[in-house]
Parts: structure tokens; C-alpha cells; sequence
């Protein structure tokens, strides 16, 4: 239940005020999710450079399509876990699930730490996506008890800024922890979810609300009942294709900047370190690709709950099919040149897309939720993005590895025009380096010329376009069914 001690806040109300009426377990289970958001986005930013990077010292060499595969099975257990995760938490207790699923992604960040063949690093990966699943819905669901209608955009607004400070802070962390060893990004990480034990004694057990009874056939048994809802069967997969388009940001765009973006410029104009630079670049000091996706969340952080103020009037969906069309402008802005001022423009309107769009969907799913299954429904929160990626990961990974992955567009080149077959992936741009008398940078653009990889981003593009289209049409069927502040 929304805390009765706080006074009911307005949409006319201050930012500021709304904040106000945000009680204790709102800012606790919100700094856990930073906590967890940190370790989190610690990993991911850095884990598609090591799982499939030609030239990455230390990483595990595996293709584009393996780590398509890996990102798919991810995606599964990260989506189909939270259908009947949500419920228990609603069942059992916020706490005692959110207190499970710290205790699986250490074991999952262990694994991926010491395993280095492809099955058992998979399996580790997806450890940490069952305990991220299970996670999820204790603490959305703890946010949605203690928001009203009124402050919900506000709040949600919120929830996603601490997100992304965590996301922000994830990957430094990483760049300084892999400067020690691969590794110690797993173990670091491990060690930072592992502060969300201590959080938990920090706040009192809020009442998930509704009648509390049955065990874990009929938990089952509401979560299929609710999902042959069509209201909520389809926004569930108009939000898939969105996903699917919006998870390439962390999938394959670092491995795209690693590739083809010359941030050599940026380097240059804002004299940035060694800190700053890609360590296993071999043209001229390249900005790492982290750093450049950390954009992402740095405006986040500044923007997010001063835009959910302003579009708190309006409609939930309408702010989510205009966040849709400029994610997926920016996205296509991001990988249209070499140019790393405006890969770094294209993350920007990305994440105002972001802003617009993300945030609302919990928002949206949190008010339609009936009482006593807030923590299902945050739960169903998670398919749509589960789905997404799943489905996109498969598709990625040939996308990329057959359009944009520079290794093997480089064992083209060379096999089209020098009739060399035998070369290693590893070694492919430096043969052909070898064999034009280029360099690196030169050679790059000479396969950037010969391919245009950056038509893959097209397609990915379109996907999100017609989300908000299917968005759109959704508007319009249940606007009959709902309140006009939904």
C-alpha cells in the first residue's frame, strides 16, 4: 500500500515536492538497484568486447554468432524467470526474494570468472541472468506499493536516474578492474552485489497487499491467467520490438566503435589519458568504447527526472511511441559514419528516446497492475525486454558477423583481392595491413568504403519504427479502458 503518512501529491505539484512524498523503502530498495545496476552494467558494457573482440587481449576469441547465442539464452532466463519470479514475490515477501537472487548472481559472476570455454561460461552467464530475473520484481514491486498515481512518473523518473548512476560508475569500474585482469571485473562485481545484504537491513518489509495465500502451482496458475490477457499480450510484444532494437546499444555498438569509429579527434580536443583509451587499440589513441556508451547514462543521470516531470501529463503511451521513433533515429546516428562526434551525438538522442519511453513502460505496467500482484507485474515488466533481446541477439549476431564484424570483413578483402584464404581472425587485419603497406586507420576505411557496414543499423532501425507504429494503434484500442491520466 502507498504510504498514508505522506501527503497525496498533484501533478501541478513541484519536482521537488513529489520528491518529498517518496518514503524510506522507496530510496532503499532504489540504492540497492543502483548497487546492483553498478556490478551489473560493470560487466555488460565490457562483456561483448571480451566474449568476441578478434584482437582483445585475454578474451575468450569466440565469433559474433557464439556471442549471439550466449546473449540469447541471457536474454531467456533474464525473461521467462521474472513470469513466476513476480509472483513469489508477491507470495513470499519482497525481502526473502530479493536476498535469493543476491546470492545466485555472485555464483553467476564467480563462473563467469574462472570459465572459459563456451558452455561453462554460458552457463555461468546464465546464473547471473537468473538471479538479475529474480531480483527485479522484489524490488519494483517494493517502488509500486510505496508510489500513488500522482508521484508514479516522478517516481519512476527516479528509480531510472539512480539506475544509471549505477550504469554510469559501471564502466569505469570495468576499464580499471580489466586493466588487472578479466577476471577481476567478475570477482569486483561480485563483491559490489554483495553489499545489497547489508541494504536489507536498512528498511521495514513493505505489504505486497492482496489476499497472500496458495503455493507455488497456484502462483503459476495466476501468472498464466494474466497473461492471456490481450491488453497486456500485446503491449508485451509491441515492447519486444523495441527491446530488440534498444539492447543493440550495449550488444553491438562496443564492438562497432572498436571496429570503424575514429574518436581519435576527441581524443585530441579534450586531451583525455590513458584512462580514457582503449588499451588493445592498434591505430592511433582511440576513446574506449565504454566510455563513449557512458553517455547513455551520464545525461540520464542529469535529465531523466526533470523530463519525466515535464511529460508526467502526458499519456503514458504516447510518451513511450515518441521515445520509440527518436531511440531509433539515434541509434541509426550512432553507427552512420566513422566519425566519433557524432556516434557520440547519435547516444545522445538515443537516450533522450530512452528517457521517454523506458521509464513509462514500468510506469504504465505498475498503474494497470490490480492490488496485491504489483510484483508480478513488475515481473511482466521484464519479458518484453527478455524477448527483445532474445530474439535480437540470434539476428545480431549473424547481422554483425556477416556486415560489420571488421575481422571478417577483412578475411573478405583479403580473399576477394589477394586470394589469401588461410589467414586467422586474429591476425586478418594485420595481414592486410602487411600486404596494402596502410595503416591500420587506413585499412579501415578502406573496408568501411568497400562494405558500408553501417547499412546493418537500418534494419534494426525499422524495428523500432514500427513498434511505435503497433504503439500507436495500441493508444487508440485501450484508451476506452482506462483512466485518461493512464
Amino acid at each position: 500500500m502507498p504510504d498514508s503518512t505522506n501527503p497525496p501529491s498533484t501533478k501541478t505539484d513541484s519536482m521537488f515536492k513529489q520528491m518529498a512524498t517518496l518514503n524510506r523503502p522507496f530510496w532503499m530498495v532504489n540504492i540497492m538497484e543502483m548497487f546492483e545496476r553498478l556490478a551489473y552494467y560493470g560487466v555488460r558494457v565490457v562483456i561483448p568486447i571480451y566474449i568476441a573482440q578478434a584482437d582483445e587481449i585475454g578474451g575468450l576469441h569466440f565469433s559474433q554468432v557464439d556471442k549471439g547465442i550466449i546473449f540469447f539464452w541471457w536474454a531467456i532466463f533474464q525473461s521467462i524467470t521474472p513470469m513466476v519470479s513476480g509472483g513469489f514475490a508477491d507470495r513470499y515477501g519482497f525481502k526473502k526474494t530479493i536476498a535469493a537472487s543476491i546470492a545466485i548472481k555472485i555464483i553467476g559472476y564467480l563462473l563467469m570468472a574462472t570459465q572459459t570455454q563456451f558452455w561453462p561460461f554460458m552457463i555461468g552467464c546464465c546464473t547471473l541472468a537468473l538471479g538479475t530475473a529474480i531480483f527485479k520484481p522484489g524490488v519494483q514491486g517494493t517502488m509500486v506499493q510505496t508510489i500513488t498515481k500522482k508521484n508514479s512518473s516522478v517516481g519512476w523518473g527516479t528509480f531510472y536516474m539512480l539506475v544509471n548512476i549505477g550504469g554510469f560508475l559501471g564502466p569505469p569500474l570495468a576499464h580499471f578492474l580489466y586493466g588487472i585482469s578479466w577476471p577481476a571485473v567478475f570477482y569486483g562485481c561480485a563483491g559490489i552485489v554483495s553489499l545489497n545484504f547489508l541494504m536489507l537491513f536498512t528498511y521495514k518489509e513493505v505489504d505486497p497487499g492482496g489476499e497472500q495465500r496458495g503455493g507455488p502451482l497456484h502462483v503459476l496458475a495466476i501468472t498464466a491467467k494474466n497473461l492471456m490477457n490481450p491488453r497486456l499480450g500485446v503491449f508485451i510484444l509491441i515492447m519486444s520490438g523495441f527491446w530488440l532494437m534498444f539492447m543493440q546499444l550495449f550488444d553491438m555498438l562496443p564492438n562497432f566503435i572498436v571496429d570503424w569509429v575514429n574518436s581519435t579527434p576527441l581524443v585530441n580536443a579534450f586531451g583525455l589519458g590513458e584512462s580514457f583509451l582503449q588499451t588493445n587499440s592498434t591505430r592511433v589513441p582511440q576513446l574506449s568504447q565504454e566510455w563513449m556508451i557512458n553517455i547513455n547514462p551520464g545525461l540520464i543521470i542529469l535529465a531523466v527526472v526533470p523530463i519525466s516531470w515535464l511529460v508526467a501529463r502526458m499519456r503514458r503511451v504516447h510518451s513511450i511511441v515518441l521515445g520509440i521513433l527518436i531511440a531509433s533515429g539515434g541509434l541509426v546516428m550512432a553507427g552512420f559514419t566513422t566519425s566519433g562526434y557524432l556516434c557520440l551525438m547519435g547516444i545522445l538522442v538515443f537516450s533522450v528516446g530512452e528517457m521517454l519511453s523506458s521509464p513509462k513502460m514500468n510506469d504504465y505496467l505498475g498503474v494497470i497492475a490490480p492490488e496485491g500482484q504489483k510484483g508480478l507485474y513488475m515481473g511482466y515488466a521484464n519479458i518484453p525486454q527478455g524477448v527483445g533481446w532474445a530474439v535480437g541477439s540470434l539476428f545480431a549476431g549473424h547481422v554483425y558477423d556477416n556486415m560489420g564484424d571488421k575481422a571478417n570483413l577483412a578475411m573478405r578483402y583479403l580473399a576477394d583481392n589477394f586470394n589469401v584464404i588461410d589467414v586467422e581472425r586474429s591476425q586478418a587485419m594485420n595481414k592486410l595491413v602487411e600486404l596494402t603497406g596502410q595503416s591500420h586507420q587506413e585499412v579501415t576505411e578502406l573496408l568501411w568504403s568497400a562494405y558500408d557496414p553501417y547499412t546493418l543499423w537500418y534494419q534494426f532501425a525499422a524495428i523500432g519504427i514500427v513498434s511505435a507504429i503497433g504503439m500507436m494503434f495500441y493508444s487508440k484500442w485501450v484508451k476506452k479502458h482506462e483512466a485518461p491520466d493512464v
